[in-house]
């Protein structure tokens, strides 16, 4: 068995359909791209998932989506395309799918837009904003010496 690791995006979004005997599969196009000396390549994989197992995180990709897959690497087949090229699909039976660290930074799909009530993290700075200057200033005087520690610790505030 040929196992791999994959990086890439999204060139579509995920394609769902059912065998004849009702068994889900879902594929997704994975652009991976490969780097040599000055040139980009950009390699294009058929990812397959069988069954349920990655439903709750499918729901989440879209066109561009970076992502992460690990699993077993079919043997390539060579065809020729309308224009009478020879091209190459690779295709990878999905083990594992994670969401990519290093992908877009998009804020549509973050998931935020799904969830109203859910504040982001940017909202949030001027709230506490108030609080780290006050202890930035608190620290500020201790370290410099003109600050005298026991002045500011109440004995409630201690937990033994």
């Amino acid at each position: 068995m040929n196992f791999i690791h994959l990086a890439g995006h999204l060139g579509a979004d995920p394609e769902v359909r059912f065998t004849s005997t009702g068994q889900k599969v879902t594929t997704l196009r994975v652009a991976a791209r490969v780097r040599r000396s000055n040139a980009d390549d950009t390699i294009w994989w058929r990812v397959t998932i069988w069954g349920e197992q990655f439903d709750k995180m499918i729901s989440y990709f879209k066109k561009g989506s970076a992502i992460i897959v690990m699993g077993e690497m079919s043997k390539p087949e060579i065809f020729t395309d309308r224009e009478g090229h020879p091209q190459i699909s690779l295709s990878v039976t999905a083990s594992n799918i994670m969401f990519s660290p290093f992908g877009r930074s998009d804020r549509s799909s973050t998931g935020f837009d799904k969830f109203p009530n859910v504040k982001k993290e940017e909202e949030n700075v001027d709230e506490n904003t108030e609080e780290i200057s006050e202890n930035e200033e608190e620290y500020a005087t201790f370290a410099s010496g003109e600050g005298d520690m026991k002045d500011n610790i109440n004995d409630d505030d201690i937990p033994f």
